[in-house]
C-alpha cells in the first residue's frame, strides 16, 4: 500500500479577495510561508519517502522546506497543476457574475458539465492527477508520499479515486485549508480516505 499526504499549498496574495487562482503563478503571503514551515516541521517526523509537487511556485515554495527537512529533492510533476479556470482565472465570484452570469450559474449547478468558460475539463484534470498517484504507487508500493498541489485538483482527485461523482466535488469537499493534510491510502487498486483537512500540527499518527 502507498499512503499519500495531500496538501494544499500555503496562503497566497489572492486569498484575501477570494480570487480563483488557476494557472496564474500567484505569490505566497507571509502566512503562506509560515504554513510551509509548519508543514516542514511536521514532515520531518512523518516517515515521508518522496515529496512531489505542482510546478506552480505556490506549491513548490510550500513543498521545498519539507523536502529540505527530509533531505529529499522535491519532484515536480505537471500533472499536479491546478485546474485551468479559463476566463475565470484571477476573478472573484462577483466579477464573474458581471462578465459571464449565465455561465457562472451553470457552473454553480454542475462545475464539471459546465466548467468555467475557456477552462479545463475537470474530468481530464481528475484523470491526470489520478495517473500521477497511480505511477507513484507503482514506484513506491510501501511508501509515504507528500504531494503538494491545489484545492480544486485535490478535491477532484479525491472524488475520482473514491468513486464519488465529480460534479459534487464542491459540496462533498467544500473546503481544503491552506497547509492542511488529507491522507489517502492506495492498496490493491482501491482507495481509502484516512483523514481530511487536518492541521499539520497533528502528529504523524493523527493524534495531538
Amino acid at each position: 500500500m502507498t499512503d499519500f499526504l495531500l496538501v494544499r499549498h500555503g496562503e497566497t496574495v489572492w486569498h484575501a479577495e477570494n480570487r480563483y487562482a488557476g494557472r496564474t503563478d500567484v505569490a505566497l503571503t507571509e502566512r503562506g510561508h509560515a504554513q510551509a514551515a509548519e508543514l516542514a516541521a511536521w514532515a520531518a517526523g512523518a516517515g515521508i519517502d518522496a515529496v512531489v509537487c505542482s510546478p506552480l511556485s505556490r506549491a513548490r515554495l510550500t513543498a521545498e522546506p519539507a523536502a529540505r527537512a527530509l533531505g529529499l529533492a522535491p519532484r515536480v510533476d505537471a500533472r499536479l497543476l491546478e485546474v485551468d479556470f479559463g476566463r475565470g482565472d484571477g476573478l472573484t465570484r462577483t466579477e464573474m457574475r458581471e462578465v459571464f452570469p449565465e455561465r457562472l450559474d451553470a457552473f454553480l449547478r454542475d462545475p464539471v458539465v459546465h466548467h468555467l468558460p475557456g477552462g479545463e475539463d475537470p474530468e481530464e484534470a481528475a484523470a491526470r492527477a489520478a495517473d500521477c498517484l497511480a505511477d507513484l504507487a507503482r514506484e513506491l508500493p510501501d511508501g509515504r508520499v507528500l504531494v503538494v498541489a491545489h484545492s480544486t485538483l485535490v478535491r477532484l482527485l479525491l472524488c475520482r479515486v473514491l468513486g464519488i461523482p465529480l460534479g459534487t466535488y464542491r459540496t462533498v469537499f467544500p473546503v481544503l485549508d491552506n497547509g492542511a493534510l488529507t491522507e489517502l491510502r492506495l492498496k490493491d487498486g482501491r482507495a481509502s480516505l484516512l483523514r481530511l483537512n487536518a492541521p499539520c500540527a497533528l502528529s504523524p499518527s493523527g493524534t495531538h
